[in-house]
């Protein structure tokens, strides 16, 4: 009898610890139970344990619970804003200078530099520099976990710099391949995807605000060195722009690697097991739910991407405009671009970032099918330029916060990482698939291609809606769990708990039109 009492009294203290005090001090928190809860919770047909009792078998009291040691709580600032402007930094000097890949791409197409090679091929290259990054992210991963998120960032620093110098000296199609394409690619996402893993731990509130602050560097910097490389090279040519851009890049990565701090391990991670599980790169992510819908949002959308990030220039040519006004609206979407990430994040961290990411991709697409198929004016082509800029680059922007939510702060790293390597294809053959779709003569002629990439948006809308149910599905379960277990019997509870949860399908019509943050 002695026996059952104390488990019973000892099943009551587990219950009743999760009732909050009003007692608790700024760096530990301690829950005490008030007096009154003890009693209304005390079963008096139970008798009291005899005196007779061994210790260890009688309720001891009970340690105050310290908060942080059960819950890591981001500091939300401190030196992660040194760090999200060193990322800033990072995007500007990487995306940023492939983005003024299109100047060179001008420039080499007027004065027929390669004269064997093809417009396709041209547009190959574009393509593989951004799939390269993307394509190298187990590698980095691996790196990561071996020799250090420094020693990674500052090799792929190092081969930024050797892709760009070597285009300097190419003098046939296929030395932009391996120089540009491949290795300034190779280069990119050894300093990018580490680089991009580093923030979400130090933000809780304002994470998206911080990541899309981050990631906007590479409109921004897409702006600034395609009027900087366009200038260089009527001044100084093609090969001493090619060299500038390499020392420059250099330099800033150099001193952006070296500032960027990691999150101490001990304080975003209570085990050495999510330490590890931070940097581990596994193929079974990609068969949970929530991973499979944001790569398959992310994978249709980068098409659309990919697509209008290369073609806008080309298409302005299209209805009539000149070359110096097809750079200009280049640069506008870029502005768009740069300006618009920090905007969306800054409503994700209000509104709900799931919410907001889906938003942005649907509105994306409808701007496609509508506003960009009926700009036919430089004043039009302007405007579609400037909002699609601020909405085309979502999925850059907000992943890493959306991935912090569904998987975790210490697995959103290596599943980012997953996700980038299954996006090779769309960057890689995005703008190919455009060029093919061009058909006939005149102002129709890119009708087809408009009409992909806006359909690849809302494709990738769609999922992003079928993840925003299964999260919604999954704070019901954990409120469901949370109150049967504090209130009732643990194991009778969390039993009903599971077959009630697992009855009931994460993809229903309520949950899909259930408004709430998410």
């Amino acid at each position: 009898m002695a026996a059952v009492t104390s488990h019973s009294r000892i099943s009551t203290d587990i219950a009743l610890s999760r009732v909050p005090s009003h007692r608790h001090t700024h760096d530990d928190i301690s829950i005490a139970l008030p007096a009154k809860a003890g009693r209304i919770c005390h079963d008096p047909s139970l008798p009291s344990p005899s005196p007779d009792t061994p210790s260890s078998q009688q309720t001891a009291p009970r340690e105050p619970i310290n908060v942080a040691s059960v819950e890591d709580v981001p500091p939300d600032g401190g030196y992660g804003w040194v760090c999200t402007f060193c990322v800033f930094m990072i995007n500007a000097n990487t995306w940023g200078v492939n983005s003024s890949w299109g100047i060179f791409l001008d420039r080499y197409t007027t004065l027929d530099t390669f004269r064997a090679a093809t417009k396709f091929e041209y547009a190959m290259i574009g393509g593989l520099s951004i799939s390269q990054a993307l394509l190298i992210s187990p590698l980095a991963a691996t790196l990561q976990k071996r020799i250090g998120t420094r020693l990674t960032m500052l090799l792929g620093t190092a081969v930024v710099f050797a892709g760009l110098f070597s285009s300097s000296v190419a003098t046939r199609i296929w030395h932009l391949f391996l120089s540009f394409a491949f290795c300034f690619g190779w280069g990119m996402g050894l300093i990018y995807i580490p680089a991009m893993s580093l923030l979400p731990p130090w933000f809780s509130s304002h994470r998206s605000l911080a990541v899309g602050f981050a990631t906007s560097g590479a409109g921004l910097g897409g702006l600034a060195y395609s009027l900087i490389a366009g200038r260089l090279i009527e001044v100084s040519g093609i090969a001493w722009t090619w060299r500038i851009l390499s020392f420059t890049s250099l330099a800033a990565n150099a001193v952006c690697v070296l500032l960027l701090r990691e999150r101490p391990p001990s304080a975003s991670a209570t085990s050495s097991s999510s330490r590890v599980s931070r940097y581990s790169f596994s193929l079974r992510d990609f068969l949970r739910v929530q991973i499979f819908l944001i790569l398959c949002w992310g994978f249709l959308t980068e098409f659309g991407y990919v697509a209008l990030w290369y073609s806008l220039p080309s298409y302005a040519t299209s209805v009539g405009l000149g070359p110096a006004q097809g750079s200009v609206v280049q640069a506008l979407l870029s502005l768009g671009l740069g300006v618009g990430r920090p905007v969306v994040g800054y409503y994700s961290d209000r509104v709900g970032r799931i919410n907001m990411a889906l938003c942005m991709t649907l509105l994306c697409g409808v701007l496609c099918l509508t506003l960009w198929i009926l700009a036919r004016s430089y004043a039009g082509l302007l405007v579609f330029a400037a909002t699609a800029g601020v909405v085309s680059g979502t999925f850059w922007s907000t992943v890493n916060p959306i991935l912090a939510e569904v998987v975790g702060i210490a697995e959103a790293g290596s599943t980012f990482g997953a996700i980038c390597f299954a996006l090779v294809l769309p960057t890689t053959f995005g703008e190919a698939i455009t060029l093919q779709l061009v058909k006939g003569e005149g102002t129709h002629q890119f009708l087809p291609s408009q009409i992909f990439v806006g359909f690849m948006f809302l494709a990738g809308a769609v999922f992003l809606w079928f993840l925003r149910s299964w999260k919604i599905s999954e704070i019901e379960r954990k409120a469901e769990d949370e109150r049967r277990s504090v209130w009732t019997d643990m194991e009778a509870a969390g039993t009903a708990a599971m077959r009630g949860v697992r009855s009931s399908f994460w993809l229903t019509p309520k949950r899909l039109f259930m408004l709430r943050r998410v």
